[in-house]
């Protein structure tokens, strides 16, 4: 994702070589805001976040490895921050129509890239109920395609809870597509 010698230029202070790994690691912060939070205009508040708190703190990372760990840790914690402030997590309904693109979605073999909103629909519509921690989870493992070791490490669960909350979520889920299909 990004270089030794770009973290080493931005670590001294060089801002130029700093919008080269805001353009690489944005897409990445984007995807997790965007799915957690279900908006684009507030995923993208979180980015530019994100992006300020790499930019004061990019003297603590110590390797290119650490670097999407770390990015999706300061995304996952931003995201939570907006959730716990606004209380996104409370009323979202879906119409009907909402629950037949979520259906015609996950039951089709030929799934095309969803529009920003319908995804949003869909996200927001299936991880209504969770907890923000079964959301992050989720989001993380199921939909970002990340290890149980690198959540463990982003969110700070024990691999234990962990796989609780995934296992809960995915229940959750499970059980409102199995309700409204």
């Amino acid at each position: 994702m990004i270089d030794r010698e770009l973290i080493e230029e931005c670590r001294k202070g060089d801002f130029r070589n700093f919008r080269k790994v805001v353009t690489s690691a944005s897409p990445f912060a984007f995807s997790v805001a965007f799915r957690m939070l279900g908006d684009e205009d507030i995923a993208k508040d979180v980015v530019q976040e994100t992006m300020v708190t790499i930019w004061e703190k990019i003297r603590n990372i110590n390797s290119p490895e650490a670097f999407k760990t770390w990015l999706y840790r300061i995304t996952y914690n931003k995201c939570c921050d907006y959730l716990r402030k606004k209380k996104v997590n409370a009323e979202v309904r879906a119409d009907e129509k909402g629950w037949k693109l979520i259906s015609d979605t996950v039951f089709s073999e030929h799934n095309s890239e969803l529009e920003n909103k319908e995804m949003a629909l869909i996200i927001k519509t299936l991880t209504e109920k969770l907890s923000p921690k079964q959301k992050a989870v989720f989001v993380l493992c199921d939909l970002e395609d990340l290890s149980h070791e690198e959540i463990s490490e982003i969110t700070g669960m024990s691999r234990r809870n962990l796989k609780a909350n995934l296992h809960f979520a995915r229940k959750r889920i499970g059980e409102m597509i199995e309700r409204y299909t």
